[in-house]
């Protein structure tokens, strides 16, 4: 099936952050949070560009979302071997880093795709080798990984606004990250898998199985509330899903527009 469209009607829940609830506010994309996408690399995974299937979304390398972060990756890259890192000759010492033309520091693209992807033919395993690191470590990959790598496809991005009554709050927004998160050159990629039919195969909601990274970029109380929001959701979308009886003095039974529950267009469930 095509990708679906970028603009579809989404449910969105707001909280206080819990930590901070004079100063921050969180805003929830509840229909891609409750969806039933997952990660298909290496299982159907097309990958963004045409040329480079196997490399999945780390065809174009990644950008740094400040030192910290680089900073982090540097410290996982000491501690990765040969036998799981593919160019582990070629990315010694900072030879992973280059700079793009605008002069930000990114993971250097060798080949056709970032320094840390391993070729399907690799002894050591296909795929990032920061993530196997992780994995060797027993660990979550986001502590090895650069921080958009291990966000995709969730976005998290600030608001700062000013109510009618002077006062000021931080709005969180957590959503999907489409292929306009890509900037200009999202429309142009090959495949993307967040809005593709393919990817929304999972058995548990993004708010489950991404649980480790929502916590990371929202904290444990606030994603406390988050899951009850989605599981409200969900005991709702199940109930909605039910045809109700009729009454005691006949009639229909009642159904619920489902579309109306702004369902993502992809999920399969």
């Amino acid at each position: 099936m095509p990708e679906v469209d970028l603009d579809f009607p989404r449910h969105w829940v707001e909280f206080p952050d819990p930590d901070n609830p004079d100063v921050v506010l969180f805003r929830c994309d509840l229909t891609w949070l409750t969806s039933n996408w997952t990660c298909i690399y290496g299982n159907g995974c097309k990958g963004v560009i045409a040329e480079s299937p196997d490399a999945g979304c780390c065809a174009l390398g990644a950008h740094f979302t400040d030192r910290e972060d680089r900073d982090r990756v540097a410290d996982a890259v000491k501690r990765l071997t040969p036998a799981e890192w593919e160019h582990h000759a070629e990315g010694r010492g900072r030879r992973w880093l280059e700079r793009d033309e605008e002069g930000v520091w990114k993971t250097r693209v060798f080949g056709n795709a970032c320094i840390f992807s391993n070729s399907a033919g690799f002894p050591g395993g296909m795929g990032c080798a920061l993530h196997a690191l992780a994995a060797r470590e027993d660990v979550e990959p986001l502590t090895t990984k650069p921080d958009v790598c291990w966000q995709l496809p969730i976005s998290r991005s600030y608001e700062k606004v000013t109510r009618d009554d002077g006062t000021e709050v931080l709005v969180v927004t957590v959503t999907e990250f489409t292929r306009r998160n890509w900037g200009a050159g999202g429309h142009a990629l090959d495949w993307y898998c967040s809005g593709n039919t393919e990817a929304h195969i999972a058995s548990r909601p993004v708010y489950e199985s991404s649980r480790a990274e929502l916590v990371e970029l929202m904290g444990e109380q606030a994603y406390e509330v988050l899951r009850e929001h989605c599981r409200t959701r969900e005991a709702i979308l199940m109930a909605a899903r039910r045809p109700k009886p009729a009454g005691r003095h006949g009639g229909q039974p009642v159904f619920i527009d489902i579309a109306a529950l702004a369902v993502h267009p992809a999920d399969q469930r």
